[in-house]
């Protein structure tokens, strides 16, 4: 007998569940997650792994006691026998992970540090090339601090906290800006400079060199199965 899901008043037919995915937008997802399911199904658990994953996942959902678990199971259509894989996925994905990429993560890292270093900079900008000039010669004349400058005629959100920014990654500011940043001295003034619409005033303030910690490996670590994820979807996308 062909399998059905009633939903309401509709019966859904299993043939009808794929057009459904597609209209709803949500075939990529079941193809990652697919595409997930086949990498980790030879990664093994031992079975404290096992019972910490459990628990994790119960306190994450704030699943308490056997009613709340049931009840979770039921809004989820998951059985008794799903459950264990069902809360040990996330526990095999970062093992996966490791497994995969983890001798990878220090060259991988170096390889894009000069991005992941971040910057604390004072920024004041305006499309008025008349005024940049006079502003930059009342800092060097020290008539008026940056901060003082910033708060009255910058015309950015950085006019809020006396043009500071940061700490922000460098792959997140302008390359024109990360240009001029990354060949001063922390304190220095730079000259006026255009920076798309905007004519800009730079100072670095402090340079905070990136440390490939615990943190840093869980996100490079995600990055790469990230990537890997999305190339293996973009073959079975231009085979399908």
């Amino acid at each position: 007998m062909t399998e059905a899901l009633q939903i309401g008043n509709r019966t859904i037919q299993a043939t009808e569940l794929v057009p459904l995915l597609a209209s709803y937008q949500m075939l990529p997802q079941l193809i990652r997650e697919l595409i997930i399911d086949e990498a980790i199904a030879s990664v093994e658990c031992t079975s404290e792994e096992i019972t910490r994953a459990q628990q994790q996942f119960y306190l994450e959902r704030q699943l308490k006691t056997d009613a709340d678990i049931k009840a979770w199971m039921a809004y989820h259509g998951i059985t008794v026998n799903q459950l264990e894989s069902v809360t040990i996925r996330k526990l095999k994905i970062e093992k996966f992970k490791i497994a995969t990429w983890g001798n990878k993560l220090e060259s991988y890292f170096f390889q894009n540090k000069a991005k992941l270093d971040k910057v604390i900079y004072s920024l004041l900008r305006t499309q008025d090339i008349g005024l940049v000039q006079e502003l930059y010669f009342r800092l060097q004349a020290k008539e008026q601090s940056f901060a003082e400058l910033a708060k009255e005629y910058s015309q950015g959100p950085e006019a809020q906290t006396g043009g500071l920014v940061g700490p922000v990654e460098l792959q997140a500011i302008h390359p024109g800006m990360v240009q001029l940043l990354s060949s001063s001295q922390p304190g220095q003034v730079l000259p006026p400079a255009r920076i798309t619409e905007w004519v800009v005033i730079l100072r670095l303030e402090k340079l905070i060199p990136a440390q490939l910690d615990d943190q840093m490996k869980a996100r490079l670590l995600n990055e790469l199965f990230e990537a890997w994820l999305q190339e293996q979807q973009k073959q079975i996308q231009s085979n399908s």
